[in-house]
């Protein structure tokens, strides 16, 4: 298997192990994974945040890692890139405002490269106008959204562990969902991991 090349968006409050697993996941299995911010670039940092489950009516935010930026934002051709990596937290609240945002965006729906979505990062899929038709998840409070943009909503299970997968996208509800949701996304890749 060559090596994809991934771009992954994100922001200052992306959620910490949305942003740290996948992409060193994606680089551990042979990948190249370009991180980058809108108004950053290559070795500028992003503040995280952590979100967790504590039995309150919704998640927990406290601070997270600095994750540094591999990339510069202004530099990149999306298509240069065989997928794409939206991470949830808050960062996708804002980064959605950015018009080359959602142009990149666009730009892998209508190619039909592989779009892996988490948590609130479908906020971005939302107002980039791609969901129109397509199944997919998110974290419950951003359903919603998701049906006012267009799609069918796929349930979230109690452990908010499942993924979604419709055609080039594949979805999931929050970071307790990563094996299933990076073991979709790198088979739309054609990633192949030998047990």
């Amino acid at each position: 298997m060559a090596g994809k090349k991934i771009l992954m968006l994100v922001g200052d409050f992306v959620e910490d192990y949305e942003v740290m697993v996948p992409f060193q996941m994606l680089l551990m299995v042979g990948h190249t994974v370009h991180a980058v911010c809108p108004g950053k670039k290559a070795g500028d940092k992003v503040r995280t945040a952590v979100h967790d489950f504590e039995g309150d009516q919704t998640y927990s935010e406290k601070p997270g890692h600095n994750f540094t930026l591999n990339a510069t934002f202004d530099e990149i051709r999306p298509e240069d890139y065989d997928g794409l990596v939206i991470p949830g937290g808050r960062a996708p609240e804002y980064i959605r405002l950015n018009a080359k945002v959602l142009d990149i965006v666009r730009h892998f729906a209508q190619a039909q490269k592989p779009i892996a979505s988490i948590c609130h990062g479908q906020l971005v899929l939302v107002a980039a106008g791609v969901l129109q038709g397509r199944t997919c998840t998110a974290y419950p409070a951003i359903k919603p959204d998701v049906v006012a943009a267009g799609a069918s909503w796929a349930d979230v299970n109690d452990t908010f562990s499942n993924a979604e997968v419709d055609g080039y996208l594949v979805t999931a509800p929050a970071w307790p969902a990563h094996p299933a949701w990076m073991r979709k996304f790198m088979e739309l890749l054609g990633t192949r991991i030998e047990p």
